[in-house]
């Protein structure tokens, strides 16, 4: 199926058929007594890029500015003007940044050519219509305070991060807050500890950040989340893969109007409650209702905590395909959701970890969550309390048990 481009529509979700009852469940499944576990590793999809990602190679193309390392000298030219020489990396980039147009209207781009370090404590800062392209890799040394990152940008618009190479302890990779029109394009972080890997978020304001793209992300040994956005309205995700991370693969708070493409993880919050694919604290409701305005394509999660948790009063979203095996605590958990469609088109669920549908007392019941297409080997469905519209349909059972209302 082609993937759907820019946001997904807001609609109204048709409703199943009732059975009467105010907690109504619709049940068709077909269930099977087979011995073994009939699911191995399975062959994953080349990641694909979100719509109109950019393809040309890292620093090439045009630029007003570049920071280039020749054995240990850095140098920051502005076109014929050499801005800064030494040995610092962020000092080189800063100079590049800080030569473009002052009070520019459209974009201006730097190119950075080497590999450096940089300190946690410190951070390269993005000013509007600024695009920055990292041909090397920045290792990041030492303990952070604070909202520190190797690339960071705040209260700004039409900023883009092409290429970035991250390695070490950031507190975060990337961090942006309170922007319009961020881009993010191919991310790659081998971290060995720290934080957040990307952390989008608006910070003690109403106001969004809006229109955020992110193309393909990877991000292994992260002592937190892969990616995580916190008060984000239009968000455009090709894939994000997730090795070893600490917390949750992709995780969405308060984010409305998303199209996510892959989330593949392995190992993700191994120990802890965290999923590979988590949304939690509202996210997708608009206005106080959820209809559908969050749609991922693929969620593929081996091992780690869970592979997909929606709770705290979030939903309007459908997950198209899943692939989930061995997951150290619930495969699913959806607890305090509304309007979740978990396998819309297809998916396989393997134990040993179950698919849960909970409650929490200080929310509101679950309503309108629906599982359906999906193969459950090796463990069960277990729905507890009852929730008002349940539909569980075109389920196939295998060496596993339905325990719904």
């Amino acid at each position: 199926m082609a993937r759907r481009s820019g946001r997904p529509q807001r609609g109204t979700r048709t409703s199943p058929v009732l059975v009467a009852g105010a907690a109504a469940t619709v049940l068709t499944a077909t269930v099977l007594t087979v011995p073994g576990n009939a699911w191995g590793e399975p062959e994953r999809p080349a990641p694909r890029a979100a719509a109109g990602a950019a393809t040309q190679d890292c620093g090439a193309g045009t630029y007003q500015a570049e920071a280039v390392k020749d054995g240990g000298t850095w140098t920051a030219r502005h076109g014929g003007d050499v801005v800064y020489t030494g040995d610092d990396m962020l000092s080189a980039m800063g100079a590049a940044v800080g030569s473009l147009t002052p009070n520019r209207t459209s974009k201006e781009r730097v190119v950075v050519r080497g590999d450096g370090t940089m300190r946690a404590d410190t951070r390269l800062g993005l000013p509007s219509h600024t695009a920055l392209d990292v041909c090397g890799t920045i290792n990041v040394t030492g303990a952070s305070a604070g909202d520190m990152a190797p690339v960071y940008a705040r209260g700004v618009t039409d900023v883009e991060v092409q290429h970035l190479s991250v390695t070490g302890t950031p507190l975060y990779g990337v961090f942006i807050r309170n922007a319009t029109d961020v881009h993010l394009g191919q991310i790659d972080m081998r971290l060995s500890g720290g934080g957040i890997g990307v952390r989008v978020d608006r910070y003690n304001t109403t106001e969004p950040t809006r229109n955020v793209r992110i193309d393909d992300v990877y991000v292994s040994g992260a002592g937190s989340h892969a990616v995580e956005t916190y008060g984000v309205d239009g968000l455009t995700i090709g894939s994000v893969t997730a090795r070893d991370v600490g917390e949750s693969g992709l995780l969405l708070n308060e984010t409305v109007n998303a199209d996510i493409g892959t989330v593949d993880a392995v190992d993700a919050g191994t120990g802890t409650g965290y999923a590979a694919f988590r949304m939690a604290n509202r996210n997708g409701r608009i206005g106080g209702s959820y209809a559908t305005n969050v749609h991922v394509d693929q969620v593929i999660a081996r091992g780690g905590g869970r592979g997909i948790f929606c709770v705290s009063e979030s939903g309007g979203a459908v997950i198209d395909r899943v692939d989930i095996a061995d997951t150290g605590s619930n495969a699913v958990l959806v607890e305090n959701c509304y309007n979740v469609t978990i396998a819309g088109e297809s998916g396989t669920i393997a134990g040993p970890g179950d698919i849960r549908l909970a409650a929490r007392g200080e929310f509101a019941n679950n309503r309108d969550i629906t599982l359906q297409n999906v193969r459950v080997t090796n463990s069960a469905i277990n729905e507890n309390p009852c929730g008002e519209n349940t539909v569980v349909r075109n389920v196939e059972l295998v060496n596993s048990s339905q325990n719904t209302c």
